[in-house]
């Protein structure tokens, strides 16, 4: 990559990325655990992108929206993690508490990026049955991310 400095404004910002940059703004404006979750936006970022060329960027509304919506099935993610990720929640078959999804809640979470794989892995194939895009991961990230 081009030095931005050796760059347009407008090429630096397109070199950096507009994950890149959220990420930076989240991690400048809320922390350690939004660090840890800015971290794992910038790989799905480019995965985003190489799947849809269109693609304009994570949002914590649609986000939101996926975190609520039971896709056709039975379960949401919301079934498990209530709609508030910032309080435990309870599995929906098992009955097992929780932790708060949110980092803002439990630090913890969106903490390894190998455990956020493995979770989104089993549990989008649980509420979509499929693995979820890097888009709809990506949004949902950025949504528990928004949470105060």
């Amino acid at each position: 990559m081009a030095h931005p400095h050796r760059l347009g404004s407008r090429r630096a910002a397109r070199a950096l990325g507009a994950g890149t940059l959220l990420g930076l703004a989240l991690a400048l404006s809320t922390g350690p655990a939004a660090a840890a979750g800015a971290d794992l936006l910038a790989p799905l970022e480019s995965a985003a992108r190489d799947a849809d060329s269109g693609f304009g960027g994570f949002s914590a509304a649609r986000g939101q929206a996926f975190f609520e919506t039971t896709h056709g099935g039975k379960w949401s993610c919301s079934s498990c993690h209530t709609g508030n990720p910032l309080q435990a929640g309870r599995h929906a078959a098992t009955g097992r508490t929780i932790k708060p999804l949110a980092p803002a809640a439990n630090p913890e979470r969106l903490s390894d990026a190998a455990k956020v794989d493995k979770w989104f892995r089993r549990n989008c194939k649980d509420v979509l049955k499929r693995e979820c895009s890097p888009a709809e991961k990506g949004d949902v990230i950025t949504y528990l991310l928004s949470l105060q």
